[in-house]
């Protein structure tokens, strides 16, 4: 896997930046996540539920695409956050985006947000 940045992997169509803040692990998927990408949003949060961090706070602002394999990843994380006392939030999604989560049923099973503040406010 390429590295871009401390704290921010690439692979072309998608980028993932992370950062901690409070309690919460703010990760940063931007551009495409399908079955070409997915790993490089399952490794950082694997990494952060790993290092004790439970409450994954996902900012969807720049993800323009989510197939099947992008939402199985972050339905997996959150069986793990929850497991652990935490969760998972979705911040700031496209329409494109929000209509697979609303298709598919997951919106119901995620807290999901307006935006990255409102999301850190909870």
């Amino acid at each position: 896997m390429e590295r871009g940045t401390v704290g921010s992997a690439n692979r072309g169509r998608l980028r993932v930046a992370v950062r901690t803040e409070g309690q919460s692990e703010i990760v940063t998927p931007a551009g495409e996540l399908d079955h070409h990408t997915a790993e490089l949003l399952r490794e950082p949060l694997d990494n952060a539920l790993e290092a004790g961090r439970a409450r994954l706070v996902i900012d969807c602002s720049a993800l323009e695409f989510c197939d099947s394999t992008g939402l199985n990843v972050l339905l997996g994380a959150r069986l793990k956050a929850e497991a652990a006392g935490g969760g998972v939030h979705l911040a700031g999604m496209q329409p494109v985006v929000a209509r697979v989560f609303e298709i598919t049923g997951a919106e119901a099973v995620f807290t999901v947000h307006e935006s990255l503040e409102d999301a850190m406010e909870e």
